[in-house]
């Protein structure tokens, strides 16, 4: 009779990409239930949307690669793709808008890299990014709060404008459509009104606009659950939000006529959850300690350099790619030294 032999080792990790997927999906629910309450339910359509897309698409092309379906279905990455682009398009962006993005980031930004481990560039950033150039006014148009909390979007209302593209008889386009804060700050700014001119408007308050500075402290939260569950390290966050800090700190410093306060940008638009969701990404982040220092610090400063002499309002995207292509020579030339070899 056969034996069945078993080799060592017995026990199975507990670093399995599923478990890292779920604790990140946790993470992101204090932060999504605050964009809800903030900018409607417009936000959970989209979610459910890109989510579906991402899905199907998924499917297909592990059916095109000849690669098994349901492993890496159920793995969880497409899902967090899709919620991170879902989550960072305007909430009434139409239906088209996120399917295109959905699309290209897992068919274009993975799967054509060769799929989970292989992809060079954060596939929702990728997506982001192509819909943003692609398409400005829609990707920078959100509802003003000051204009929602006159005129509520009901789920009906939301959905209607997200298939259709129609309007209810009621809402004018013109009142739930504006610029966001960082794009209405960095243009008055060149029209040489003063930060403190700007923050008078109906848009801001506190440190940022309405909503976004605790949309982004939520994310931070999560953030934090990451590193307390070591999903993620605490490298490149900190460096990242500390060299957004510190630039933004000296020019406010040297010129608070005409730069934005260091809370404004730690607090305004893509700030915490690049920082701490979509920097770590440790398929397209550095790997090695110091690498990862320098990851954070590069996107930290070009995001600072995009926002204000850039033409676009936030540079967290632009940052994490231009990052994610510098990688390879990050780690070739920060790797530790071998333990008993010589200097």
């Amino acid at each position: 009779m056969a034996l069945l032999k078993l080799t060592p080792p017995f026990l199975s990790g507990t670093n399995r990409v599923t478990d890292h997927m779920v604790q990140l999906l946790l993470a992101l629910i204090p932060a999504i239930m605050a964009l809800v309450y903030y900018f409607g339910p417009g936000v959970l359509i989209n979610i459910v949307l890109a989510v579906t897309v991402a899905l199907a698409a998924e499917a297909l092309m592990l059916k095109l690669r000849h690669r098994p379906v349901k492993p890496f279905l159920s793995d969880g990455s497409a899902i967090v793709t899709a919620l991170l682009l879902a989550i960072a398009l305007p909430p009434l962006s139409p239906w088209w808008l996120t399917t295109v993005g959905i699309l290209f980031a897992i068919i274009f930004a993975k799967h054509l890299y060769g799929g989970l481990g292989y992809n060079p560039f954060n596939p929702a950033m990728v997506a982001y990014v192509l819909l943003l150039i692609s398409f400005p006014v829609e990707m920078t148009t959100w509802a003003p709060l000051v204009s929602l909390s006159e005129s509520p979007i009901t789920f009906t209302h939301a959905l209607q404008v997200i298939l259709t593209e129609q309007w209810p008889q009621h809402i004018a386009i013109d009142a739930i459509s504006a610029a966001t804060p960082l794009d209405s700050m960095k243009t008055q700014i060149g029209m040489q009104l003063t930060p403190s001119q700007i923050m008078e408007q109906p848009i801001f308050s506190g440190f940022a606009g309405i909503g976004w500075q605790w949309i982004n402290i939520w994310f931070a939260i999560g953030g934090i659950f990451l590193i307390y569950r070591k999903v993620i390290s605490w490298h490149i966050p900190v460096a990242v939000i500390s060299s957004l800090a510190v630039v933004s700190l000296l020019t406010w410093l040297l010129a608070p006529e005409t730069t934005a306060s260091p809370l404004f940008h730690l607090l305004s638009g893509g700030t915490m959850i690049g920082a701490f969701f979509i920097a770590t990404d440790p398929v397209t982040a550095a790997t090695t300690l110091k690498g990862r220092l320098i990851f954070g610090v590069g996107i930290g400063l070009l995001t600072y350099i995009i926002r204000v002499w850039g033409g676009y309002p936030d540079g967290i995207a632009f940052a994490v790619l231009l990052m994610n292509m510098l990688v390879p020579l990050i780690d070739y030339y920060t790797q530790p030294r071998v333990y008993g070899a010589g200097k």
